[in-house]
Order: C-alpha cells, then structure tokens, then sequence
C-alpha cells in the first residue's frame, strides 16, 4: 500500500492507494476541487465567511454538494469543505480504476475499498481517544467518515464534544452533520440527532470526556493503538 502526504496551500490531506496512478488521479482530483472552490470564492467571498446556509450563484457540482450539505445540516457550506474535497479525490481514483482508495483531509475521510478498513478515534484527551478503531467493511461507492471536534484543531466549534464521528455515504454531508452535531451536542442533550436523516446519514458516534453516543448503524469497534503523527491537519480555507 501507498501512503503519501499531499500539501496544497491549506490542504494537508493523507492519500492511501495501491497504484501510482491512483495517487496522481487522487492530487489531481483535489486540485481541480480547489480550482474550482477558490474561483467560487473570488467572486462571493461571503460563501467563505458565512456560518449560514446559503444560496449561491452557481452550478459546479463541487459548490452544489457543499450548499446541500449546508442547508441539510444548518451550517454554511465551508463546514463541508474537506469532505467535498477529499471525496473529489477519492472520485477521481475512483475514474481511474480504482477499487482501494482513502483520502484523510483533517479527520475529514473519503474511502472506497476492496477490504477492511480501520479508521482511529482520536478525541483529545477523552479516555477513549487513541485506542479504538472503527472496522469499516469492504465499500463499492464512496464513504464518508467525517469528525469536528471542540476541543482539538484549528476549526471552529460552538461546542463542547471531543469529537463527532458521522458516516455517510455524501462526505460533503458528513462532513457539515458533524460540525452542526459537534456545535449543539451535549452529554445531557441528545437533541440534535433527532434531526438526522437515516435515509442519508449512516450513523454518528460522539465523544464528550468519558461520555460517548451512538446514533444509526456504526461499524464495529476494535481496541487499537492510534499513531497520532498518522493524522492529516486538514482543509480550511
């Protein structure tokens, strides 16, 4: 297997591939994925700065996934940013032939694969941080695993959880439900899940402290030690 970091002004992403050309369809897809973004931006800066929903005037397929997402979670849509540029790379794998492929933008993962998957839980300094691994199953479209966190990393958070955990199948989803989950969840308010969509997201596992929820179907957990040198900083614009 292929591990290989990718740098990119502020995308500091993890690609995992078995063939070069996998690892060149993945940097290429990125790229065009932030070509696209940062042209966006040049001309609507507040579809960068807006903590909202949002309306924008465009039809490129990447800002649509991130309004969508957006709107669906209560957020602005560069909640989703990493997700929709890892799942950009992980598509353009994916156009390539690709059956294995992941793409860690910050926590913020894309995955197809061909075997089991272990992904790491890293919360800060909760007691469950760093030593279980979520078993993903062999996926034949493209899986989101998406976390924000309060209290670990540069992004932006009103809350108060160690980490948010959501699976779905749109990353670009997954990616805003976990920061919109992560801003609101409490260890006595659960509320927040009531809103989500089972038909759309998979599953959501939260961390606060000693504390964990589950919501949906997770895969299973595995005890595991965690490197965090392993850990991509991620994407924000």
């Amino acid at each position: 297997m292929i591990r290989e970091r990718f740098f990119f002004r502020e995308t500091i992403a993890t690609i995992l591939a078995q063939e070069p050309a996998h690892v060149a369809a993945a940097k290429n897809g990125m790229l065009a994925a932030r070509q696209v973004l940062e042209r966006y931006i040049a001309r609507d800066p507040f579809f960068l700065a807006t903590l909202e929903p949002y309306e924008p005037d465009s039809d490129e397929p990447l800002i649509a996934r991130m309004v969508r997402a957006g709107k669906k979670a209560d957020v602005g849509p560069m909640a989703a940013v990493a997700g929709a540029i890892a799942w950009a790379g992980v598509d353009e794998m994916v156009e390539h032939g690709a059956a294995f492929g992941v793409i860690d933008n910050g926590g913020d993962i894309a995955l197809i694969s061909d075997h089991n998957v272990r992904v790491g839980v890293h919360a800060g300094t909760a007691p469950i941080s760093n030593r279980v691994a979520f078993v993903v199953p062999p996926q034949d479209r493209v899986l989101g695993i998406c976390t924000s966190s309060a209290t670990v990393g540069p992004s932006v958070s009103f809350g108060v959880a160690d980490a948010v955990t959501v699976f779905s199948h749109d990353v670009a989803l997954a990616d805003a439900w976990a920061t919109s989950v992560c801003n609101q969840i409490r260890e006595q308010d659960i509320s927040v899940l009531s809103r989500l969509d089972p038909s759309e997201v998979i599953g959501v596992y939260a961390v606060i402290g000693a504390h964990t929820e589950r919501w949906g179907t997770l895969p299973a957990l595995a005890p595991a030690v965690v490197d965090e040198h392993l850990i991509s900083a991620g994407d924000r614009l």
